[in-house]
């Protein structure tokens, strides 16, 4: 690899690896992205090249693996260009099938192809289906379509162009006002402009100053911030360059989850290549401007991804939050000036700085700017990845991008923002999704996780399961969160287990608030929204819990009954043969009943029962 010394070098490398790429006829895209890699995307991959190799294809067809493409309910999934034809479920068997009939034969192969679900009907391109068709893809379409290790990939489709403008053609100055004219908002929870923050760490006092990236990515269920920086680094250290170079900046951090070991690969190989073509380093471009980027690998405590407790693991200290009196711009990393964004901010500057301010500012809502990122999983029939215009109304991703419910059960809730977001209920399926609504609804935008729950959900068990994660991530700095997350998850719990009274729900509202106010960071403050909304939307529920002593969802097992219909058991047996706890009393060939003081409700005699009489009140 040459260094390139110029602006100039950029553009004739750029028009070389596109010389290359035309002499292939079709290349093909395979998914390795976190869902895809976990069913063998990554062996699927190897398999294709394998197969070209060996047939001396290699001058013809390009195997390409690559970013996560979002429809992570099909992966493994395999895209052949330019015929955009989409395969899902693809096993490495398949292969030579695959390359025979479709690549080099031009035949489809109609069980791989997807199948509409209200039509019943086949779809040949991915962009025609609906998963795809009703979103709005900036970030998420190229890094479905960039090689996870080559930068040369990531260049040819006008990667690092954006820097190159950026350095050559703008002041420091005019990058951060165009940040501002596009109303970015941090993607990672706190929706605070990113310009603002670039402008004023550039005013603030000091000649060393940092830029760091949060990609400790630690919500249940939420997998955006992965993906991109699994699939698509490039785009993310171009970012923060830019950010850099705007800030006056000569140093920046990448802070990964531990538990994301191919992102903390694939992320150190695409800075070792950013050096090699210098893109990082002494005098990048030949512009005089000096920067490198290092990545960290978190330690696995939540608490780090909150922004001073980051900085002080990164310092080496002990992950916890300081008091917001001080502002991280003026005093942060090592008491520096020093400007934190997460991925998906990061991954939306390269854009910004090419199409203009102004276009990015066309997209979503008055206050929230452009589209956003989430991971919309639970009971949900597409699961995966959706990139949005902020603003989309809730329906439409859960209905039209997600496919409804699976086997036509009816929504209860959407639960947004992680662990400290709220859950939204049915009725406000139509609430328009951006910083502002969600937090009117009583939850909050996060990093982008969305949990869809239906009919079978009991939501005080929704409630404690968030308190549970929230007692143990909690760094027990300040005694609000310390003391009050744990006693809010002993109440939830009781009532959960049928220990709960009337005035435990007014308790639960009364600490809620107070943690709010007295919380010392962003994890305390909103630790109470799971229980706070589902108090709001479902407080029948907690009722029902409390006064009645029945859970509605039948989920809670101390408040079940299990009950034998008399007109419909057969006296078979086969229940009390595999009771583990001998609670099913009877002879053969008689009714049988159930002893509530033995039964552990663990539901074996309902799955082994034939004739459906057994039933949970």
């Amino acid at each position: 690899m040459n260094r390139l010394s110029s602006v100039q070098d950029l553009e004739v490398l750029r028009r070389e690896i596109l010389a290359r790429q035309s002499k292939m006829l079709k290349w093909i895209r395979v998914c390795c992205g976190p869902a895809c890699h976990s069913r063998g995307g990554e062996k699927l991959a190897r398999a294709f090249q394998r197969y070209v190799e060996e047939n001396n294809l290699s001058d013809r067809y390009l195997v390409k693996p690559t970013g996560c493409n979002g429809f992570c309910a099909e992966g493994p999934t395999v895209v052949i260009e330019p015929d955009n034809l989409f395969y899902g479920h693809v096993g490495i068997e398949r292969v030579p099938e695959i390359m025979e009939r479709t690549v080099i034969g031009g035949e489809l192969i109609e069980d791989l192809l997807y199948v509409d679900r209200e039509t019943g009907s086949r779809v040949l391109r991915e962009r025609e289906i609906p998963f795809y068709a009703k979103q709005l893809r900036l970030v998420m379409e190229d890094t479905a379509a960039n090689h996870t290790t080559e930068i040369d990939d990531y260049i040819s489709r006008g990667g690092y162009s954006a820097l190159a403008r950026a350095l050559s053609e703008m002041t420091p100055e005019q990058v951060i006002a165009e940040v501002k004219g596009a109303g970015l908002r941090g993607r990672g929870g706190g929706g605070f402009p990113a310009g603002v923050k670039w402008e004023s760490c550039r005013r603030a006092r000091g000649e060393i100053k940092y830029v760091m990236c949060n990609a400790d990515e630690g919500d249940p269920g939420a997998y955006m911030d992965r993906a991109v920086l699994e699939g698509n680094p490039h785009v993310v250290i171009e970012g923060m360059i830019i950010a850099a170079y705007a800030i006056g900046a000569g140093e920046g951090y990448i802070y990964c989850r531990y538990e994301y070991p191919l992102a903390v690969k694939n992320g150190n190989h695409a800075l070792d290549r950013a050096r090699a073509y210098g893109l990082l380093g002494k005098n990048i471009l030949g512009t005089g401007f000096d920067f490198d980027i290092y990545l960290n690998r978190g330690a696995g405590a939540f608490i780090c991804g909150e922004s001073t407790a980051l900085m002080a693991s990164l310092e080496g200290k002990i992950g916890e939050p300081r008091g917001k009196h001080i502002h991280t711009v003026e005093k942060g990393l090592w008491n520096r000036p020093s400007n934190l964004n997460n991925v998906e901010t990061y991954a939306n500057v390269p854009q910004i700085i090419n199409r203009g301010g102004k276009w990015y500012a066309s997209i979503g809502t008055e206050r929230s700017k452009g589209t956003k990122i989430f991971s919309l999983v639970g009971k949900i029939n597409n699961t995966g990845l959706v990139e949005v215009a902020m603003g989309t109304p809730l329906r439409k991703i859960v209905y039209e991008i997600g496919g409804g419910i699976p086997q036509g059960k009816r929504l209860k809730a959407v639960q947004t923002g992680g662990p400290s977001g709220g859950c939204i209920p049915e009725e406000l399926i139509d609430l328009p999704v951006d910083y502002e609504k969600l937090k009117e609804a009583g939850s909050m935008m996060g990093s982008g996780g969305m949990i869809v729950m239906d009919e079978e959900t009991c939501m005080v068990d929704v409630a404690r399961y968030f308190l549970n994660f929230l007692t143990e991530e909690s760094c027990g700095k300040c005694v609000p969160c310390r003391v009050g997350v744990k006693r809010m998850h002993e109440i939830v719990t009781a009532i959960c287990e049928g220990r709960g009274t009337p005035a435990d729900v007014d308790q639960l509202e009364k600490m809620g608030r107070t943690l709010q106010e007295a919380s010392l960071c962003g994890l305390g403050k909103s630790a109470p929204n799971p229980v706070l909304s589902t108090i709001r939307y479902f407080r029948h529920e907690y009722e029902a819990h409390v006064r009645d002593r029945k859970c509605p969802a039948k989920v809670c097992k101390p408040l079940l009954t299990y009950e034998i219909d008399t007109e419909k058991c057969t006296g078979c047996g086969r229940c009390r043969i595999k009771c583990p706890s001998g609670a099913v009393i009877g002879a053969k060939k008689e009714c049988h009943c159930i002893d509530e003081e033995l039964c552990v409700r663990c539901g074996i005699c309902i799955e082994s029962c034939k004739f459906g009489a057994i039933t949970i009140e």
